[in-house]
């Protein structure tokens, strides 16, 4: 397409418009911005989990060439304020005050005791270790489950571990009958516990932090993915008029979640700035990263499934243990809340309860990880649905037939209240199974099992939903969360015609500037490559309420939308005045506006050109098309899907191998399918990573044990295989765009379609449950605890207290299936 060729965009799959420069080194992540005079920041992290401060004693660090100055918690006591939740979820939730940099407590390894401000960022380094920091060691706070009962707690001063309890009853909503009787009165009950391990965004790019406090305004650069959020909570905590404040997220490494906060770190390099005069820089190290930025997951699950003996779902009684770690994230207590409109998934049940218990531990806190509570709730039901198959002897798919929604049925009020709009979960199945070939593998894994082959094969399903476009401003508003969900968007059309699109929406790989021209393109009839996309700058796109929760599209490109459409109204009356008919006659296609029933017209640079001179404009008309618009969503957008994996299991060994993968999503319509693509792949990774890798473990002490990345294990593309993905579109009706959301969907949807398939392989061999994650070493150990109880294990299969699981991961066991000798990698 050459840049004067106007065509369809909307579904194109055109190559990213910001890749070239990523790509190509000619980008600029905050960690490379040098400002006259910068100084460098590194922060002293406590090494005990929990404990109080006695002295602190900084004069040999002082006295350190290079370094400028020493921050402690209480030389900025009484200004640095205490970091923000914006998400009380009941009125009487507990929430310790969270100090930057710790007065006179620390609650988690890692919590920030001092900060070394230098000339250069090895100066302030080298400086750290000549802190002298003396403590008085506390008992820590590390199970969820004693947590409710232990006599110690993460914060002595609140009395108690318990943060907050949240219930929701369809009985009482409602929305549906009492879950309770329900579950009471049942033909088929089945209770479970499933834990949903702590796991790390681990993002590409560490966290860093800019600050140059030298001009009218303090501009902050900041690897974030909530410019506007960061700024105005840097305002309310550090009483600084929030007009005095600008906030930049330049190109931005990754976040899922993981960079959706106001950090201490933040707090820290913005004092440090306003103390010295002088622009500052902090950048955090990879084990900093995992051990002090925020954590994701970390739940018990106990749930109650009632059925008929056919099969019919008829109750589910959920209760969770959700562990907030030493402090609340931004929105951390409300992750779990997330969750509980999507327990119920896809089915029809007719009664559900759901409780919650935010629970405090001496651990690093917890927030918004991919998917955001819609992963635990995904996880949980896609599980009971397997066992529940398993405790009726029926196909899992059938089961999961019987009780779906059919498509005949949208729009469908659930028993939370929630009203999906459209769906069709027959249609992505079946093409799913199609591409997957289920019913030859089944046969497969019957003559495997028939043989007592070694390498046992399972089949996991996901049938999902979630709940996208985190938005509507009253949904949010009834549940307590402390901001709404529009998006704002402006469109400015140059006199040449070229077009500038302002989102308040920030991109982090996701491909705003590419989507955003395709939509703008098709909209107003101008070539993709005349249109550049403005974000992630608080003086440009003066509003926004940032990018999480799948929003971008649902609600940021919705907002770009709406502005475009009045750009077109006001061309509309210009147009009419111009070619002297009446406004009604006029017609606008292709980025032309014509008369009814002539060929005369003009094309949108013509009159954007004719505007911006105003010689012959209608009288009162602002000579201007610019226009903004705010748009709030009346309702969530729920793509859905499914996921069927294929998993080889190594009895002897414990290997776990991913043999095929095919999911099919129906995401609404399709802007462009390349970036759809990308989308999905990695979510998929992220999900498949915590079924088989991923895990954050601490020791007795509170200590993280997997502080690097030799530890912590994310997979490579070496560890997968090629994924085979497809789609349905059934478009939302609750936009004009038809779109429903995709970043998150394969997160959701793959780590219960990787374990159901672990579980699958083995569960004629006695095994019904397995704690994520299914590492070589937890099947084999799972397998052996199996064989030796001769019946079926529950959760089992941990290692040695001594033996971290991942390490025990890297193992192979010998051919009589017990461990090997020698040394454990």
């Amino acid at each position: 397409m050459t840049v004067t060729e106007i065509g369809p965009e909307i579904g194109r799959a055109r190559r990213r418009k910001e890749d070239q420069r990523l790509i190509t080194g000619r980008t600029r992540y905050t960690d490379n911005m040098v400002l006259p005079g910068m100084l460098h920041l590194a922060v002293v992290r406590s090494p005990f989990a929990h404990a109080t401060i006695t002295s602190i004693n900084v004069d040999d660090a002082k006295a350190s060439p290079g370094v400028v100055a020493i921050i402690t918690g209480k030389d900025i006591a009484d200004e640095q304020g205490s970091l923000p939740c914006a998400w009380p979820i009941t009125p009487d939730q507990k929430a310790p005050p969270h100090p930057s940099i710790a007065v006179d407590h620390v609650a988690f390894a890692g919590e920030i005791v001092a900060c070394i401000i230098a000339r250069t960022a090895a100066a302030a380094r080298d400086a750290i270790e000549l802190v002298d920091v003396d403590y008085d060691e506390l008992p820590v706070v590390l199970d969820l489950e004693e947590a409710l009962t232990d006599s110690n707690f993460a914060h002595p001063d609140l009395g108690t571990n318990l943060s907050a309890t949240w219930v929701f009853d369809s009985g009482d909503a409602g929305t549906g009958g009492d879950a309770v009787k329900a579950i009471a009165d049942a033909e088929v009950v089945i209770e479970r516990t499933y834990y949903q391990q702590r796991v790390i965004p681990a993002f590409m790019e560490p966290r860093s932090t800019v600050v140059d406090p030298t001009g009218e305004q303090i501009t902050m650069w900041s690897a974030t993915q909530i410019p506007h959020i960061l700024r105005l909570m840097l305002a309310l905590t550090l009483g600084i008029s929030e007009s005095k404040v600008r906030v930049i997220a330049p190109d931005v490494g990754g976040g899922f979640g993981g960079k959706l906060q106001v950090t201490p770190e933040e707090v820290i390099t913005m004092l440090a700035a306003r103390r010295t005069g002088k622009p500052c820089k902090y950048t955090e190290t990879r084990s900093e990263s995992l051990m002090a930025a925020h954590h994701g997951r970390a739940q018990v699950q106990r749930l109650k499934l009632s059925a008929t003996k056919d099969g019919i779902l008829t109750g589910l009684d959920v209760r969770l243990l959700a562990d907030m770690g030493a402090y609340l994230g931004i929105v951390g207590p409300g992750v779990p809340i997330l969750g509980a409109f999507m327990y119920n998934s896809i089915y029809k049940f007719p009664a559900y309860r759901f409780e919650c218990k935010n629970l405090f531990t001496n651990k690093a806190w917890t927030d918004a990880y991919r998917g955001a509570g819609r992963p635990e709730a995904t996880y949980a039901i896609e599980r009971l649905m397997d066992d529940l198959a398993a405790e009726l002897d029926m196909d899992p798919m059938e089961l999961r037939r019987k009780n779906w929604i059919t498509h005949e049925e949208f729009p469908f009020t659930t028993v939370c209240g929630l009203e999906y709009d459209s769906g069709n979960y027959e249609a992505a199945t079946d093409k799913a199974m199609e591409l997957f070939g289920y019913d030859e593998l089944r046969a497969e894994q019957k003559t495997r099992r028939d043989a007592g082959d070694r390498v046992q094969l399972g089949l996991g399903i996901s049938t999902f939903t979630e709940m996208c476009g985190l938005a509507p401003s009253r949904v949010l508003g009834s549940l307590d969360y402390g901001a709404g969900g529009w998006e704002y968007a402006q469109v400015r059309v140059l006199p040449t015609g070229n077009v500038e699109v302002v989102t308040g929406v920030s991109g982090h790989g996701q491909g705003h500037e590419t989507a955003w021209s395709q939509i703008v393109a098709d909209r107003l009839g101008v070539p993709f490559d005349n249109i550049e996309i403005l974000h992630g700058d608080t003086q440009v796109a003066q509003k926004g309420m940032d990018t999480y929760g799948s929003r971008s599209l649902a609600v940021g490109g919705m907002a770009v939308v709406a502005a475009a459409d009045k750009v077109i109204e006001k061309a509309r009356t210009v147009a009419a005045h111009l070619l002297e008919a009446n406004r009604d006659d006029i017609e606008f296609e292709a980025g032309k506006f014509s008369v009814k029933g002539t060929d005369q017209g003009l094309t949108l640079g013509e009159i954007s050109l004719a505007t911006f001179a105003g010689h012959n404009l209608p009288d009162g008309f602002e000579p201007s098309l610019d226009s903004d618009a705010t748009y709030d969503p009346s309702n969530f957008s729920f793509p859905h899907g499914t996921h069927l994996a294929a998993m080889e299991i190594d009895t002897e060994t414990g290997e776990a191998t991913l043999r095929k993968y095919v999911c099919v999503d129906d995401i609404g319509n399709v802007i462009n399918p390349m970036i759809v693509e990308g989308q999905v792949h990695g979510g998929l990774v992220q999900g498949i990573a915590q079924a088989l890798f991923e895990e954050a473990v601490y020791d007795d002490a509170g200590t993280l044990v997997t502080g690097s990345f030799v530890d912590y294990l994310v997979p490579s593309a070496a560890d997968l295989p090629s994924f085979t993905t497809d789609r349905t579109e059934t478009p939302a009706t609750s936009n004009a765009l038809g779109v429903k959301g995709v970043g998150e969907a394969g997160c959701i949807a793959s780590t219960p379609a990787i374990v159901n398939g672990v579980i699958d392989a083995l569960r004629h061999l006695g095994v019904t449950d397995m704690k994520m994650p299914c590492s070589p070493f937890r099947v084999w150990s799972t397998l052996q605890e199996a064989a030796s109880s001769g019946g079926s294990t529950g959760v089992a299969g941990d290692p040695p207290a001594d033996v971290h699981p991942m390490s025990a991961a890297q193992t192979d066991t010998n051919s009589s299936g017990s461990l090997p000798t020698g040394d454990v990698q």
